[in-house]
């Protein structure tokens, strides 16, 4: 446990040797969401993971959030564990966690990745995802997750899967409701694709084809906002690619690690 301060405490783990490598999970998840990714990714690298404020094994955090503060979590993690740059991978409101850590502490990245993410929103996506966060402030995260499975999940994986989508609901009712309406306000309030222009490190951007809160559209938005960046659509999936395809997540990420995530003549220096 990493004890930032009176009120932030960090679950955390620190696993394998070699250049290190950042996963931010989404909001109402844990570390443990990385496990299926991780297991199809190579075992020649550091890998570092926490549970976000208020999820998890980490303290229950009182709200508000905000997005700098969540990224600040992640930064002063590094700082703990003695990583002085790192590239960084986050899934949905990890996604948005890793595009404010890009921003704010460029030196610190050797590339980003951004799975499931968001950035320019449209009004009626915007307007979609505030009533998200007001009918799991209102009625609860059992609500919320009922309404979420057709968004999140494939129909052949719902039927196929069913243990999968008990314990990620699990998962998401052991949080503290305050805690998860506070993250889901900080993924519904915040939108950085304006500022993705000034993004320097290389980055990877992916999304399911039919995932309509972290659209395609969206990808593709960030994608060419941010000047050195790649793109991927994952054909027919929705967005919880990573307890869905964890195989097909990992098959990208790799080799963009590979080629990205070592250091540069730039973090050398």
């Amino acid at each position: 446990m990493f004890e930032r301060s009176a009120d932030v405490a960090l679950n955390f783990r620190d696993e394998g040797t070699g250049d290190p490598v950042l996963l931010i999970h989404g909001v109402g998840s844990d570390l443990e969401s990385w496990d299926g990714v991780l297991s199809h990714l190579s075992p020649d690298r550091r890998y570092i993971r926490f549970d976000l404020r208020g999820h998890g094994q980490s303290r229950r955090t009182p709200g508000s959030y905000t997005l700098q503060g969540l990224a600040e979590d992640a930064v002063a993690l590094l700082d703990h564990l003695g990583v002085e740059t790192a590239s960084v991978i986050g899934f949905s409101l990890g996604g948005l966690i890793a595009q404010q850590i890009a921003l704010s502490h460029p030196e610190r990245l050797r590339c980003v990745t951004l799975v499931s993410s968001v950035g320019g929103r449209t009004p009626e996506e915007q307007a979609r995802v505030n009533e998200r966060t007001e009918t799991l402030a209102r009625d609860g995260a059992l609500t919320h997750l009922a309404n979420a499975v057709d968004r999140w999940f494939t129909p052949e994986f719902v039927a196929q899967h069913p243990e999968v989508l008990e314990a990620r609901r699990q998962k998401s009712l052991k949080n503290d409701p305050d805690c998860y309406v506070a993250a889901y306000r900080v993924l519904a309030g915040n939108d950085l694709g304006a500022k993705l222009h000034k993004v320097t490190a290389p980055a990877l951007v992916m999304t399911g084809e039919n995932d309509i809160g972290s659209s395609p559209r969206m990808s593709e938005f960030m994608a060419a906002q941010i000047p050195d960046a790649r793109l991927h659509i994952l054909p027919r999936l929705k967005h919880s690619v990573l307890l869905e395809a964890p195989d097909q997540v990992a098959a990208l990420i790799d080799p963009f690690l590979a080629a990205h995530g070592g250091l540069t003549e730039k973090t050398k220096t």
